[in-house]
């Protein structure tokens, strides 16, 4: 596959522009580029091509909302690691690096680009730190249901899990060379926040926990006509994605009804809004314990009006800010928040961070080749086989 130059050249456009390289530089650049793309078919970013690139992709991303800080990523380039080892091992250095001892930092890792071979490293877990889910004999699933899939791949590749609520998955890595292998997540690595209640005693008692780090790693990084199919990065939370979407969904730890009992609400009838009541305590929970344990997180009501910041500095700098408006407004109260009143652009512009349906399926422990007709077992690499090339 050859990279396409017309987006190459736009890229290094952009980037001159923005870095004020000179005109000679940027002659220079497009030309060493057009011969590259003659010759092999494609190119290789200067390291500071791929820190801008990276970070722009951030800041063009539609669907977050913490945009405002864009040009702190930290962006560590690992693109001559390949052996799954390797990998893994860089991975959890993101994680540390990102952690911070509670105080947060955006971070990405960038591993080889892909080549007329497709993608040289591939990450199959959604983010670095998700938790198992198990299903029960008597129905329903411990743990967290969404990861269910990569739990069964995990278990095929060897792995075994305690059977508990949050049992942290392992990273599942694939590489053309020794196909898919997983390795445990260091428990050092991962910094969780038990949750308590400002003024519910028995909250700490549900036993519920969250990781610090929301470190995405099944995204492809796209700059310039290139392709980066493992490239992990992070932010930070915001509580809702938490409070309402991971913990109080109805298919993922669908804790509301135990918070509502426990609250002694009239759950008999959704018009009592016994749900909206114990919606809002969850969240006051984990905000309330991410900041008693140090750990940076941000409320919905303070990052909307960040993010319109953020509009405003694009808008100033003569750019338009690409957001999915069903993603910027929080899950929660979300009429009760600046972004909610306006419209904005929808346009996808590059560098970008992508997710394909191959990504996704991936993510639920699926191979893109079960899902053709005929097609070949896990990507072709039978379960006999992948018990040989575990690792962890």
């Amino acid at each position: 596959m050859t990279t396409d130059q017309g987006e190459a050249e736009r890229f290094v456009r952009q980037f001159a522009g923005e870095s004020g390289a000179g005109d000679d530089a940027l002659r220079a650049r497009l030309a060493a580029i057009r011969r590259e793309i003659a010759e092999t078919g494609s190119y290789r970013h200067t390291p500071e091509e791929l820190a801008f690139g990276a970070k722009v992709a951030w800041r063009n991303s539609a669907r977050c909302i913490g945009r405002l800080y864009w040009q702190s990523l930290r962006v560590r380039d690992r693109r001559h690691v390949t052996a799954p080892a390797d990998v893994a091992a860089e991975c959890f250095a993101h994680l540390r690096a990102a952690t911070n001892g509670g105080r947060l930092r955006p971070v990405v890792t960038v591993f080889p680009q892909d080549d007329a071979e497709g993608p040289p490293v591939l990450i199959w877990n959604e983010q670095l730190i998700r938790y198992a889910g198990y299903l029960r004999c008597e129905g329903g699933c411990t743990g967290d249901p969404r990861g269910f899939g990569l739990t069964q791949l995990a278990s095929k590749l060897g792995w075994e899990g305690a059977g508990g609520r949050f049992d942290v998955l392992p990273l599942i890595v694939q590489t053309r060379e020794h196909g898919l292998q997983w390795f445990g997540v260091p428990p050092e690595d991962v910094l969780e926040v038990p949750l308590s209640h400002p003024a519910l005693p028995w909250f700490a008692d549900l036993g519920l926990r969250w990781h610090a780090v929301p470190a995405i790693s099944h995204m492809r990084l796209r700059i310039g006509g290139i392709s980066y199919s493992a490239a992990p990065f992070n932010g930070w939370y915001m509580g809702t994605e938490i409070g309402v979407r991971n913990l109080c969904d109805s298919d993922r730890y669908d804790v509301l009804p135990e918070v509502g009992r426990r609250l002694g609400l009239d759950t008999s009838s959704a018009r009592t809004l016994w749900r909206d009541q114990a919606l809002v305590e969850v969240n006051r929970a984990v905000l309330h314990s991410f900041d008693a344990a140090g750990v940076t997180i941000a409320d919905h009501h303070t990052e909307s009006a960040r993010f319109l910041r953020h509009v405003d500095r694009e808008e100033t700098a003569g750019r338009a800010c690409p957001a999915d408006w069903s993603w910027i407004v929080p899950p929660m109260s979300g009429g009760l928040t600046p972004v909610y009143h306006r419209y904005y652009d929808e346009h996808r512009p590059r560098p970008d961070f992508h997710l394909d349906d191959g990504a996704r399926l991936r993510a639920q422990g699926v191979a893109e080749e079960e899902h053709r007709p005929g097609g070949p077992p896990y990507g072709g690499v039978g379960p006999a086989r992948w018990a040989s090339r575990t690792g962890g």
